[in-house]
């Protein structure tokens, strides 16, 4: 077995203090980039990863191994045979056509490879579908961190053609990045020093701080321990603290009925909302659903732009003036009950500013905007229809219990050359 990695499981670590004992603060006095698509996303982790002196920790959903997939390997290994520790954790599912020849040589160079929930295919197809790890995290050095819904993969490049994805991440220095390093390196099943802080608070910090100031960070999480509902309560308490403009940017929108009404009342307190979906979605089931939705929303108010230009993956929403979200969840079931999720929040105006011009932008030069009064044909089907996708979208996580019953762990790979 390779000796850069040990067997490991995220529901049982075996160090007392763990992500899921903490809930994070507010954190001053933070610089906060966005970062739109992989142009801007991956020549900045690409080069913290080249300056890393220590310590990479990186985790992603999908790894391809394509043009960036390539690159990414080749600066992780260049790192780990200088010296850097380099603990690299990616989802069974989604990585899971990865092959054993690019795994070890990432592991034999010393990097500590992990697969959550790993699962060989059953009749050519894979059935580890639920519970993944949907988070997008890197952090170098304890120093800089990176976080939002970029995969490592050539399809978030406008190379790549009509199919390119538009996402956004952002890149985080400062004291905020202490505690994304704590969540990562406690994640990872890494032994973690505890100090002042750490400890789990019994009030849980307010998704909407009082506190005056730019540059306010906080790290929210999502698993199917003790913060299964975190996200989807921050959205639900900004929504309802709204005042003036609320936008959300998210590429498979299936909330359940509290964010539904959240979103709802804020169009009526007059509150100018806006949703950006997918016009040209990648899974054709997300843009179905979401349209299942859009009389409900449409009649009080909320304003429905699609993005139709390429697939929209983002996951991004603002708030009046200063308060902001990006992240890996989606406001569906899979991100909103099942899979392990991971967002900022960020009071900080000229951020603030510059998501919302990029996302008016969007709307404004590449969506078609649904209109108000909508007579479609057929609308009988249409709703009957619509009553059942929803009921059964809505249940859907309750209905995969019925599935034989497993603990999701993240194991090592180990190299064949190990195994001799």
């Amino acid at each position: 077995m390779n000796p850069a990695v040990e067997h490991i499981a995220t529901d049982q670590p075996p160090h007392k203090t763990t992500a899921r004992d903490v809930d994070y603060g507010w954190q001053r006095d933070n610089q906060v980039e966005l970062l739109e698509n992989g142009e801007a996303y991956f020549p900045k982790v690409f080069e913290a990863l080249r300056g890393a002196q220590r310590e990479i920790l990186l985790e992603t959903f999908i790894l391809f191994e394509d043009k960036v997939g390539q690159e990414l390997q080749s600066l992780l290994i260049e790192a780990a045979q200088r010296g850097v520790k380099v603990v690299v954790s990616l989802d069974g599912f989604g990585c899971g056509e990865l092959s054993p020849a690019f795994l070890a040589e990432l592991a034999d160079a010393g990097v500590a490879v992990q697969m959550f929930d790993p699962a060989s295919k059953t009749l050519g197809i894979r059935t580890n579908w639920f519970r993944r790890l949907h988070r997008k995290i890197v952090v170098v050095d304890a120093a800089v961190a990176f976080i939002g819904g970029i995969n490592f993969s050539a399809d978030h490049l406008g190379d790549f053609g009509p199919e390119a994805k538009q996402d956004y991440a952002v890149q985080v220095i400062g004291p905020a990045v202490a505690d994304l390093h704590h969540f990562a390196l406690a994640q990872s099943g890494r032994q973690v020093r505890t100090r002042r802080g750490w400890r789990r608070r019994q009030q849980r910090p307010s998704p909407w701080t009082t506190e005056n100031g730019d540059g306010l960070v906080r790290l929210i999480y999502r698993d199917n321990l003790q913060h299964r509902d975190d996200i989807e309560e921050t959205y639900i308490h900004a929504l309802s603290n709204a005042r003036q403009r609320v936008v959300i940017a998210n590429a498979y929108f299936f909330p359940g009925y509290r964010l539904l009404r959240a979103i709802r009342n804020a169009a009526r307190r007059g509150v100018q909302v806006q949703l950006i979906m997918q016009g040209q979605p990648d899974v054709l089931l997300a843009k179905l659903a979401a349209r299942m939705l859009y009389d409900y929303l449409l009649k009080d108010g909320v304003v429905i732009h699609e993005y139709c230009q390429r697939p929209l993956h983002g996951k991004v929403a603002l708030v009046d003036d200063e308060w902001s979200t990006v992240g890996s969840s989606n406001l569906d079931p899979l991100s909103l009950s099942l899979n392990l999720e991971a967002n900022v929040l960020i009071r900080d105006r000229a951020f603030n500013q510059q998501l919302y011009e990029r996302l008016e932008a969007l709307a404004t030069n590449h969506c078609r905007t649904m209109p108000e009064n909508r007579t479609p044909r057929l609308w009988l089907w249409r709703l009957t229809v619509g009553f059942l996708v929803f009921h059964v979208m809505r249940h859907f996580p309750a209905l995969t219990g019925w599935l034989p019953a497993h603990k999701p762990r993240l194991k090592p790979f180990e190299s064949p050359a190990h195994d001799l």
